[in-house]
């Protein structure tokens, strides 16, 4: 049995590796432009590595590579060759091996006893991530094809699996012709591939780009390589519903929703949530209760604390 399929399977539910660039920026870094936090994989890797440690002593049962926005375009744009933009990708898969063989030596066997031994997920952020002009949000990708989504998404793909991720994480994806491509491009040429989906939301029924969930849960039930489909990247308040459709597709659940604050992409800038709000764990317990989520995890504004409360409910 494939390990991602076997952990889903025997060891959920799974914690998931929390933010990366909410965390930089609460520590003083500036992750402006359009590397994002992937521009300290340039000259200040260790940072990454000590996030992800963070992450993994919280209780992170997938480690999530710092490779949303480390794409070959991305970095050649940056100024790298490709040659050197391949080693930096291939970066983001060592920090994560090297973050959780750090920490897991440092366990004691009972506390090992209580979670399994984390699995690297390889980050497959979506085309918009390589825009960065707020598409996640919308899904407005004008005129590219299908063809071109795989040219893009193929060589980072090559590079994590060559690297030894356990998994991808196709995440964030907000347009229904970037998921056929990735769907795919995983049949086609990466056929021992496992993977997870996951989707942005910002209206009840409709991922960002207006394809109905119905449509999207089709999609994906014809894939024997993903094992997983969620949303992240969206309001918590829009997960019930998308969760009641997106479980027709025989998969299993995974959310990971952003803290509750509201992103104006026009400013760039969050507006607090309200006062009354539920808590990560409070959704988190909500939706493991009522639709089975096997993976539990938190996006942007979320930090290595609502990990750790994760575990606590989850795990202790």
């Amino acid at each position: 049995m494939s390990i991602f399929k076997d952990y889903l399977e025997n060891k959920s539910p799974l914690i998931l590796h929390g933010a990366l660039g909410t965390e930089m920026e609460s520590l003083g870094y500036d992750i402006s432009g359009k590397l994002w936090s992937a521009k300290y994989l340039l000259d200040k890797p260790e940072v990454i590595q000590k996030i992800h440690e963070t992450y993994v002593a919280a209780g992170a049962d997938l480690i999530t590579t710092s490779s949303y926005q480390a794409t070959l375009p991305g970095l050649i744009d940056a100024g790298l060759t490709e040659k050197e933009a391949v080693q930096i990708i291939g970066l983001t898969v060592r920090l994560a091996k090297a973050a959780r063989d750090k920490v897991w030596a440092t366990l004691d066997d009972s506390e090992k006893a209580k979670r399994p031994y984390p699995l690297i997920s390889g980050d497959v952020g979506p085309y918009a991530a390589y825009l960065a002009n707020g598409s996640e949000y919308t899904g407005d990708y004008g005129q590219i094809t299908i063809k071109e989504l795989k040219e893009f998404h193929r060589p980072r793909i090559q590079i994590l699996l060559d690297q030894g991720v356990d998994l991808l994480a196709l995440e964030t994806i907000p347009n229904r012709l970037e998921a056929q491509a990735l769907i795919e491009l995983l049949a086609e040429e990466f056929p021992e591939a496992e993977a997870y989906i996951s989707f942005t939301v910002q209206e009840p029924g409709t991922i960002s780009d207006g394809t109905s969930l119905d449509e999207i849960a089709q999609l994906v039930s014809q894939s024997d390589q993903i094992l997983a489909l969620g949303i992240n990247c969206s309001s918590p308040l829009l997960y019930n519903q998308a969760l009641t459709v997106l479980k027709n597709a025989g998969k299993a659940l995974i959310t990971y929703p952003n803290s509750g604050e509201v992103y104006d992409g026009s400013t760039q800038t969050w507006k607090p949530k309200d006062k009354d709000a539920l808590t990560l764990v409070e959704h988190s317990k909500d939706w493991h209760d009522q639709f089975g989520v096997k993976i539990l995890g938190g996006c942007c504004r979320t930090r290595p604390n609502d990990i750790k409360a994760l575990y606590a409910e989850f795990r202790t």
